[in-house]
């Protein structure tokens, strides 16, 4: 039989209506990026831990991995050893400091590990697979890209990249002579890429891919509706829009389409994947029952996946005598596909997004302003400076007493004005400028944003 050759250039992939998009099940980031593409993905969206026809072997790799960096995510603040063994994990995956610049191609630690589990066989039953029809293959983490490079995949491959600053581990080990194409959120990621030898005609900027159902289309419908029902909540003294009313007229609406909303201030509070930090939910709570009670205010507890979280939430609200109060809600949903459509759903109605700083600080795009918690290692704190640095992003000052802080904020017009940078300035397309690419061969790349 003759061996089906493809070719690797772009004008391959205008001829595709699908791709193969392949992600892992660790944590929320990689999955909540390719959820968005899911509508174009051949045989829905693939994770590569967990694929049919994956080895033992290689289950066993990929769930030991992921098993210890919740644990040590979620514990450690609370023992010694567990401090420990958090700076040991964080410093093997750190991001060198981006400036000078000068030649990061050097592999890294946990480069090379990975490497190790590709060459033992990680991933090479799903690349055999797939190349019995190589679609554009399109994968939100790392590793994957790796594999089908090293297994010899006969289409074009493409990384999404999922953070604001990357580590040498995005980058394939020999970078130079690599024909993975990387989709970057930014352009600090397209110079970072570049450090680590990259070569720029196999990097695009895309942006982060949103989910479609937050933004509606390429003329931005519900992204703006949203956004203006948004604004009064924030700036329930108007004094935001009284400063800028010509910036808010140049790029979203009349001032005048600015009114009062259906519903309170509605604060959505995520936990990360590994579900740490939970305990500030708590805290929201406890400090926020009067407000809750009384419809000023509506609070959404983010459980993701996580049955654990989602007990912890409903035993706090028990505790807190909250368990009948109609203006909290826990966002849960053991499948990790339905959880996004939920938690997608309900940010619509949210004024505020409080997270530590993760992918979901792309959301800022959406006009979402966010208050960031404390940062869970490294690559969080470049991903903190990047949301610090288009003004869309807060700092949260101490949860126990958010119950002055936050509305001396709200006063002043400041989460609105977060909301307003982020939406102009935090690339919001992704997810159309990646199909244009992969899809059609069009190039559509980011030109109006910093390098940051």
């Amino acid at each position: 039989m003759t061996k089906k050759f493809v070719s690797h250039s772009p004008q391959r992939s205008r001829q595709n209506k699908k791709m193969y998009v392949v992600s892992v099940d660790m944590g929320y980031g990689h999955q909540r990026a390719s959820y968005p593409l899911i509508a174009n993905a051949e045989g829905g969206v693939i994770n590569a831990n967990q694929y049919k026809g994956i080895s033992r072997w290689e289950e066993k790799s990929w769930n030991g991995g992921r098993k210890w960096y919740e644990i040590i995510s979620r514990f450690k603040n609370s023992l010694i050893i567990g401090k420990l063994a958090f700076a040991i994990m964080d410093h093997y995956q750190k991001i060198e400091p981006f400036y000078p610049r000068r030649d990061l191609s050097k592999n890294s630690p946990q480069q090379k590990w990975f490497y190790k589990q590709v060459e033992k066989g990680l991933g090479k039953n799903l690349i055999e697979e797939l190349n019995k029809d190589p679609l554009p293959y399109l994968t939100t983490f790392f590793a994957p890209a790796y594999s089908a490079e090293y297994n010899n995949y006969q289409g074009d491959i493409y990384c999404v990249v999922c953070d604001a600053d990357v580590a040498r581990a995005w980058a394939s080990r020999d970078a130079q002579n690599s024909r993975i194409r990387y989709l970057a959120p930014n352009k600090r990621v397209r110079e970072r890429l570049k450090l680590y030898g990259v070569k720029s005609k196999n990097i695009f900027i895309t942006g982060f891919p949103l989910p479609k159902e937050n933004i509606g289309g390429r003329n931005q419908k519900i992204l703006k509706h949203d956004l203006k029902s948004r604004i009064y909540n924030l700036d329930p003294q108007g004094i935001y829009r009284k400063k800028y009313s010509e910036l808010i007229e140049d790029y979203l609406c009349p001032i005048k389409e600015i009114k009062k909303n259906k519903h309170p201030l509605t604060i959505t509070f995520a936990v990360g994947g590994a579900g740490a930090q939970r305990e500030i939910g708590y805290t929201l709570l406890k400090k926020l029952t009067k407000r809750l009670k009384k419809n000023e205010l509506i609070l959404n507890l983010v459980a993701g996946s996580r049955n654990d979280v989602y007990l912890y939430f409903k035993n706090t609200l028990i505790e807190c005598g909250l368990s009948r109060c109609r203006n909290i809600n826990i966002i849960y949903h053991e499948n990790k596909i339905e959880y996004f459509k939920i938690f997608n759903q309900a940010l619509r109605v949210t004024d505020i997004l409080w997270t530590k700083p993760s992918e979901l600080t792309f959301y800022s795009g959406l006009g979402l302003p966010i208050i960031m918690s404390e940062p869970v290692g490294s690559q969080e704190r470049y991903i903190r400076d990047w949301l610090l640095a288009i003004g869309a992003g807060i700092d949260s000052e101490d949860p126990e007493y958010v119950d002055e802080w936050l509305f001396d904020w709200l006063d002043s017009g400041w989460l609105a004005e977060a909301a307003m940078e982020g939406y102009l300035d935090a690339p919001k397309m992704g997810t159309y400028n990646i199909e244009d690419l992969v899809l059609r061969g069009r190039v559509s790349e980011i030109e109006d944003v910093h390098l940051l």
